[in-house]
């Protein structure tokens, strides 16, 4: 097995890892940090391919966009949530 090879099947077992890692994640902020990392491995893998177009749109709108969508949704509240300022009928 050539170094290159090895390489392939280590980006094949760390997608697959990242993937069953997003799922099992019991924390939002890990499971978003992980999609992110899933999406950059993927944009690897497919430079490695030889796709550097498919790598780059990979990576600006996987990681990129989706990821910054993702986060700015884990900060926001949910709907029901009551704000810190609300006036209170006592």
């Amino acid at each position: 097995m050539t170094l290159m090879q090895a390489f392939d099947r280590l980006l094949a077992a760390l997608v697959l890892a990242l993937a069953a890692g997003s799922i099992a994640a019991r924390d939002r902020f890990l499971a978003i940090a992980i999609v992110i990392a899933f999406s950059l491995n993927v944009a690897l893998i497919w430079t490695r391919l030889g796709a550097l177009d498919v790598a780059l749109a990979e990576a600006a709108i996987g990681a990129g966009i989706v990821g910054c969508l993702l986060l700015s949704g884990w900060r926001a509240p949910s709907p029901g949530a009551t704000s810190d300022r609300a006036v209170r009928d006592d």
